[in-house]
């Protein structure tokens, strides 16, 4: 066989496993697809009729606890992604169709590949806990706090690591394939394309931590409970190992999940700012106007329509190019995306005009919203509301084996644990580091509204109740 037909049936093989249907764990074998509704389309079905996915529609965007209507949760979040997703897979695949000597494999067309990506995105932030990101820096500084030490000494490097460095990832990654359960357990049983799509940081802790250090901030998508349910995945799809540490590359798709996330980031939640009056219609417009590859010498206030409509214009014009350019991006770099030798985002490798207005919406987000003095108050109040959870529910994880009896206020507050451990079919046992992710389940998936009005309850402020 000629060398370059040899090499285009090994570039088909490799996108073969990668679109793999089988279901992680089950052992059965994958269906053939025989009608419109793909296995794909099953994945996305079930995340959108899952608790957890419903759960996002009163957790926090960006902005904790706001009253204001029309601003973001993530589930609206998630779903603007998931559209964005689903026409990036689809364009992406259509290019990539024209690319490969042999086209995309048999019996896949690039509306499944579209949604495959809609599928992860519409779960890509299912794990988060409750106020966002700023629930996952309450959970590490719980964690850090001094008083922890003689739990943590009892635990694992791995299992530490996963605490000190809580990631809403590794959350994710766990509540996919173990919390919400099939009716023979294996979580939501989701295909290994949609999982691997999914999986932006395909490695434990311990891999992109370093355990001899204090502050962790590496993310990471796995806790060590679900080590072994990361193998499975990753010898499903032959993802190779990571050149930069030992854990392993990433599915080419969710460098497509990562960029649909980056432009909802980088529009939707600047949008967000002008209408809480943090930002101003002219510094978001410029930016929209770079994304678009445009550079008007002025930016007025428009006229003749409505800000909010002025921008879905201009966001609309946006996203188009963005999309193109991306997928060019993503074709053009296939061959080091199936290597797992892909160097940063997909960004990375596009126009400077689209790599400068994506780094000016995350400058302008990260000094004008994220440290607005409404929002750092919100994220105090988060912090406290989390830490006031942590503090009533967490002893449970190391007392629970103790025979001895328990005082009245934990026997309550394992009272109101026992649905969600009975739910999950578990129970408190001698092991601390389970008990604590438990506990953690427990907490972080409740949304904003449940967790603040628990953590008031607890501390006696009934007439917060609503």
């Amino acid at each position: 066989m000629p060398d370059h037909l040899a090499s285009s049936s090994s570039v088909t093989a490799q996108w073969i496993r990668l679109f793999n249907a089988q279901r992680l764990g089950s052992d059965k074998q994958a269906p053939v697809q025989d009608s419109a509704r793909t296995s794909f389309h099953k994945d996305y079905d079930r995340l959108v009729f899952s608790h957890s996915f419903r759960q996002l529609n009163q957790k926090t965007q960006v902005h904790p606890l706001t009253n204001q209507l029309g601003i973001h949760t993530r589930l609206t979040h998630s779903l603007e992604v998931s559209c964005i997703g689903r026409s990036l897979g689809m364009m992406a695949a259509e290019k990539l169709d024209n690319k490969l000597t042999n086209g995309l494999p048999i019996g896949v067309s690039p509306a499944d590949v579209g949604v495959i990506v809609q599928a992860a995105c519409i779960a890509h932030d299912i794990g988060n806990p409750p106020f966002g990101h700023a629930g996952e820096y309450a959970i590490r500084d719980w964690f850090m706090h001094p008083e922890r030490q003689p739990i943590l000494q009892q635990l694992s490097a791995e299992e530490r690591l996963d605490l000190l460095a809580y990631e809403g990832n590794a959350q994710g990654f766990r509540l996919l394939v173990r919390n919400e359960h099939h009716p023979d357990k294996g979580g939501m049983r989701l295909t290994c394309a949609t999982l691997g799509a999914f999986m932006k940081y395909p490695w434990l802790a311990t891999h992109s931590n370093d355990a001899r250090s204090d502050i962790q901030t590496q993310k990471f998508g796995c806790f060590a409970s679900e080590a072994e349910q990361l193998e499975q995945l990753a010898a499903c799809l032959h993802l190779p190992r990571s050149p930069i540490h030992d854990g392993f590359a990433r599915h080419p798709l969710a460098y497509l999940l990562e960029a649909a996330d980056d432009i909802c980031y980088a529009l939707i939640d600047l949008e967000d700012g002008i209408h809480l009056n943090m930002l101003s219609y002219p510094e978001v417009a410029a930016i929209f106007y770079e994304l678009i590859g445009e550079r008007p010498d002025t930016i007025a206030i428009p006229t003749q329509v409505s800000i909010r409509q002025s921008l879905a214009s201009l966001r609309a014009r946006a996203m188009m190019r963005l999309v193109n350019t991306i997928t060019d991006a993503f074709v053009d770099n296939s061959e080091a995306l199936l290597n797992g030798t892909l160097e940063g985002s997909l960004f990375a490798h596009c126009d400077s005009s689209v790599q400068n207005g994506i780094m000016q919406a995350k400058q302008l987000a990260r000094i004008k919203i994220f440290n607005h003095p409404n929002k750092v108050r919100m994220e105090l109040m988060a912090n406290q509301c989390l830490h006031r959870l942590l503090d009533a529910f967490m002893p449970l994880a190391w007392t629970a084996m103790s025979s001895a009896s328990k005082p009245f206020e934990q026997q309550r507050l394992l009272s109101l644990l026992q649905p969600h451990l009975d739910e999950q079919r578990r129970h408190l046992s001698d092991n601390i580091y389970h008990n604590i992710l438990s506990i953690l389940d427990f907490i972080t998936g409740m949304n904003d509204h449940e967790a603040y009005r628990l953590a008031q309850e607890l501390q006696g402020h009934w007439g917060t109740m609503v």
